[in-house]
């Protein structure tokens, strides 16, 4: 039985200033497929802001106001999931996280425990960023580099990103229509680590480089990255259920 994280941006989650419910059904329903094929999931979601905003459209530019969103919203966001999980009889639980869970040895081995001790029972986790007392997390990282820290630390096999990125690039392809995807990545240099945030979407935070900076990290730590869109999770489920690498990108370790 292989431990798989699958983390989710706000992009996908999110249309018209609400929650994708149709996106949110499908990323379930995958979810649920790879439960079926013995696989235990964990996942790591963004769209607690967006979801706080259906409720109370505060100003998103404002730290405190996506605090306050994010309040909101995680318990709006966890009973849509839970009443999609139903459905496939799976039970799901949130868990939030902070940088300092991860800091800490005591508090990461803690929470490696409850997780352990809810996939054992058949529990599907929800990680987010805990947003209300964090910031340069909420600002910038859109939880791809929480989801690396989860999947290294939680002994996941793979993190699948899904996102409104289908892969990566040799070039942008929003401004090089020939730019092609690459299929494998191995190495990535420092000039690509450290280019400038990218964020293209009201509620996302992330960008490309914190997914590649997620990317090194788990190659550095002996793991595997897979990126791949999660408008159309097409290519997702071949490769995480069916083992057929049709698009996206694979970010392989080679320690």
């Amino acid at each position: 039985m292989q431990r798989i994280v699958i983390k989710v941006g706000s992009h996908v989650l999110t249309e018209q200033d609400g929650v994708a419910r149709d996106r949110m059904r499908g990323l379930v329903a995958l979810i649920a497929e790879l439960k079926k094929a013995q696989h235990e999931v964990i996942l790591v979601s963004s769209g607690a802001v967006a979801a706080g905003y259906t409720q109370i459209p505060l100003d998103r530019t404002d730290v405190a106001n996506k605090q306050a969103l994010a309040a909101i919203g995680q318990p709006f966001l966890l009973k849509m999931y839970q009443e999609k999980f139903a459905h496939h009889g799976i039970l799901s639980a949130q868990v939030l996280l902070s940088a300092d869970d991860f800091d800490s040895r005591k508090r990461s081995r803690h929470a490696r425990r409850a997780i352990d001790r809810l996939l054992e029972e058949g529990v599907v986790p929800i990680i987010n960023e805990n947003d209300v007392t964090a910031t340069e997390e909420l600002v910038f990282g859109d939880n791809d580099r929480l989801s690396a820290h989860v999947a290294h630390y939680f002994d996941a096999h793979m993190l699948a990103i899904l996102s409104d990125i289908d892969a990566y690039y040799d070039a942008d392809p929003h401004t090089h229509p020939d730019a092609t995807p690459r299929k494998m990545v191995t190495h990535l240099s420092a000039e690509e680590l450290s280019a400038e945030h990218t964020p293209g979407h009201a509620f996302a935070t992330g960008g490309i480089v914190t997914k590649l900076q997620s990317a090194q990290f788990l190659m550095a730590h002996g793991r595997d990255m897979f990126l791949a869109s999660g408008f159309d999770l097409t290519d997702a489920r071949a490769f995480l259920i069916d083992g057929d690498h049709r698009g996206g990108t694979l970010f392989r370790h080679t320690i």
